[in-house]
This record gives C-alpha cells, sequence and structure tokens, in this order.
C-alpha cells in the first residue's frame, strides 16, 4: 500500500532547470562585450600615434632644405640654328638605256662599282649596223657614179647649146638630173652617218661619274630602245645634295645671308640626331613655299668624301644661321613654364629661391639665351626645380655656364625663341657648393 503521507510531501529537492538558461545568456554577452572593446581599443590607439608620428614627420620635412644643382649666369656666344627634316638626292642619276635595239654581248662593269663619265660598260650585238653601213656606203658609190655621169653630160649639153645643136629644154633638163643626183649624195651620206652613229650607240659609255647599281639585264638577252627598265642605274654621289624645308618665317633671315654672298654652313645629322653625318654649306633656296606645310625647300650639297650620305636617306640637317656675341647664357634645363610664362628660380644669398619672369632668346643644345629678367652672375636653379615653391630653402651644388655656349655637335636644336626643355645639363655631376 502506498502511504498518503508520502505522497502529500513537496517535491523541493527537483531541480529547477526554468530560469538557468537566461543566466548563461548573459555571461556570454558579457564575455564578448569585453573581448570587442578589448581587441579595438589598442588599434585605435596604433592608428592615433601612427598619424601623430607622420604629421611630425611632414612638418619636419617641410621645414628641411631641398637639395638642387645650380649654375651661375655669364655672358658668352651662341649660335643660332634653324633645323629641317630632309633627303639626300644625287645631283644626277641616270637609267641607262640602249639606243639601239639587239643582243646585250658583254656586260663590263661590276654591280656597286664606282665608274666615269665616257667608260665602256656595255656593247650591243654590232654585226647587224656594219652591214647597215656598208649598204649605205654601196649605195652612195653608186650615186656619185651617176652623178659624174650627169656632170659630164651637163658639160657636153652646155657646148652642144652654145653651138645651137640643141634646144634649151634639154639643156635644162640634165642640169636638173645633176641636182637630183647630188641630193640623192647627201641622202647617201646621211645613212652612212646614220648606221656609224648606230655602232657607236652599240657601244654603251656611262654619261657621267657615279656608282653602278643592280644589273637590270644579263647578257645574251634582246634590248630594246622602249625597254623601261634599262641595262643598270648610276647615281653620281660625289658630290650630292640635301633637299630639307624650313619654316616660312625663316625664309627673310635665309635670303638676306645669300643675297650677301655669304656661305651657311649645313650640317647633316642621322635618324637619332646623335651621329654627325657631313658638313657642307647651303646651296639654293626654292622658288615657292608649300601651301600646305607652309614651309619651303632648300638645297645644301656636300663632298660626301666618305660616303656617308647615300640617295634617298633621310637626314637631320641644320643651318647655321647667325652667331649672337656676348649674350647671357644658362643652362636650358633652368626655364621653366608655367601659366605666367618663362621663368627662373633665383637662388639668394640666404639659401632661399625667388620666382623670377624671364624672356628667353636662342636656345641650343644646352644653354639658352636671356634677353631680360636676368643680370650676369647670378644663380638659377637647374635641376630640382619641380620640388621648389617660392621662399624654399635650398641645399645647392653649382657649376658655371659655358662661356661660349657652343653645344654638342650631337645635339640637335631648333634654334627658336623660348624654347628651353631640360636637357643633359641638368643631369651632370654637381660640382663645388659655394
Amino acid at each position: 500500500m502506498t502511504d498518503p503521507s508520502m505522497s502529500a510531501v513537496p517535491q523541493t529537492n527537483a531541480p529547477k532547470r526554468g530560469p538557468r538558461w537566461w543566466i548563461w545568456l548573459l555571461l556570454i554577452v558579457l564575455i564578448g562585450g569585453a573581448t570587442y572593446f578589448y581587441v579595438r581599443r589598442p588599434a585605435g590607439d596604433a592608428q592615433q600615434n601612427a598619424s601623430s608620428q607622420g604629421g611630425s614627420r611632414h612638418g619636419g620635412a617641410a621645414r628641411e632644405a631641398t637639395p638642387v644643382v645650380a649654375a651661375n649666369a655669364k655672358m658668352g656666344d651662341i649660335n643660332v640654328y634653324l633645323n629641317g627634316l630632309g633627303a639626300v638626292t644625287p645631283l644626277r642619276t641616270v637609267t641607262v638605256k640602249t639606243h639601239v635595239d639587239g643582243e646585250l654581248m658583254k656586260v663590263l662593269f661590276s654591280e656597286g662599282q664606282t665608274v666615269k663619265e665616257g667608260q665602256f660598260i656595255a656593247e650591243i650585238d654590232p654585226r647587224p649596223y656594219q652591214v647597215q653601213l656598208e649598204q649605205a656606203e654601196g649605195q652612195m658609190a653608186h650615186d656619185l657614179a651617176l652623178l659624174k655621169n650627169a656632170q659630164v653630160d651637163l658639160e657636153r649639153y652646155r657646148t652642144l647649146f652654145k653651138q645651137d645643136s640643141i634646144a634649151e629644154q634639154q639643156l635644162a633638163t640634165q642640169d636638173a638630173l645633176v641636182r637630183q643626183d647630188e641630193g640623192q649624195i647627201k641622202i647617201d651620206r646621211a645613212q652612212i652617218d646614220n648606221a656609224k652613229l648606230q655602232l657607236i650607240y652599240c657601244h654603251i659609255t656611262s654619261p657621267v661619274n657615279g656608282r653602278v647599281g643592280l644589273r637590270q639585264v644579263d647578257p645574251g638577252n634582246i634590248v630594246h630602245a622602249a625597254d623601261a627598265t634599262g641595262i643598270v642605274i648610276i647615281t653620281q654621289l660625289q658630290p650630292i645634295t640635301v633637299v630639307f624645308s624650313i619654316p616660312e618665317d625663316n625664309i627673310p633671315g635665309v635670303m638676306q645671308k645669300l643675297q650677301a654672298g655669304i656661305r651657311l654652313p649645313v650640317d647633316t645629322f642621322d635618324r637619332s640626331q646623335k651621329n654627325k653625318l657631313a658638313s657642307g654649306s647651303l646651296l639654293t633656296v626654292d622658288n615657292q613655299i608649300d601651301s600646305t606645310t607652309g614651309t619651303v625647300k632648300l638645297k645644301a650639297q656636300f663632298a660626301n668624301g666618305d660616303y656617308a650620305l647615300f640617295p634617298s636617306q633621310f637626314v637631320n640637317a641644320r643651318l647655321l644661321l647667325d652667331t649672337k656675341r656676348e649674350v647671357l647664357l644658362i643652362p636650358s634645363a633652368g626655364v621653366q613654364r608655367g601659366s605666367q610664362g618663362t621663368y627662373v628660380y633665383i637662388i639668394k644669398p640666404d639659401r632661399t629661391v625667388t620666382l623670377r619672369l624671364v624672356k628667353v632668346g636662342v636656345t641650343e643644345g644646352d644653354y639658352a639665351s636671356i634677353d631680360a629678367g636676368l643680370a650676369s652672375g647670378e644663380t638659377v636653379v637647374v635641376d630640382g626645380a619641380d620640388k621648389l615653391r617660392d621662399g624654399s630653402k635650398v641645399v645647392v651644388s653649382t657649376r658655371d655656364a659655358k662661356s661660349t655656349g657652343a653645344p654638342n655637335e650631337a645635339t640637335h636644336t631648333h634654334g627658336s625663341r623660348g624654347k628651353g626643355a631640360a636637357g643633359p645639363a641638368a643631369k651632370a655631376p654637381p660640382g663645388t657648393g659655394p
């Protein structure tokens, strides 16, 4: 039997599971929040420290002096050059063709050989023309005999006419026959001369001094006077000319020099404008301007003793128009350009820079002449100007500008005004500081 008293006792020892999951949830939230604040705080401190350190570094850099390379402006000479693109053009280029038709018997030149004017270079079969010459000579001998007989008869008829033995008409007819035979003799002589000329044409000679190109026809072929290719092309290489163009604005200066009888030197350079090929002089100027390009063609002549210039070769021509004496020179790398115009940075005695507007004259190679805005002896920045502002502090290394202003021969310039692009001068090793 079950004890009723036992069933009435309350179950106080049974576990109460209902409210415990809230406790665990609360613990998890607290732990997660603590972890979050623990991780985020050091990262934010690091960023703040980095920002403060970076700001201090930049501020220090702003206070530091900028290293630059400088040069002193000096008086000197500078050349005025006119540059132009051109091509090598031979004085004479001859396509050697035959005047007569026939078999090409001999070729007496080697490809690439240099030949002289009048040199025997090829032969056409002369035998057909020799036969024509003999025929013309035979015809002439026949007609000479007829002429001689007609002349004898004419003298006889004149005697008979004086004796009143023949009519005047018969004398006139005989006189006309003599004249006819004399005309035939002239024709025969012309035919003989023509046959001799054809024989001369069978022996082909060089019409110019020059270099022989590649052979167009081999011996044994039948050649014709109407052939377009010819036998060979001969090009005169010594002397040789270069045709190049300059802007029309430069024509008055060039014409003034030519009319005064001044010889204008011209130098030619290769495509890279680094290697000088030859030196010559201006020969002439074309008689009209190309309206599409606004340029005029000039022709210069070169001795070409070393065959450095070759027909149709592309070259850069540089014409020396004038030399300006005792002008103020600075390295062209020191000239800067901005919205306010051309300017330079002048280094003051306190090692700070000031911006100075200048008027640039002629630029030649690594040097530019200054027409206004600068005085001799002043120091300008030639390297490092891109980092400067008006009033910037600098650490200076200097080098002197060339007193002569003579550029390197391998450097090509336009000789134009206001052109001061940075050149190799900015890359030279700095000199001793002041």
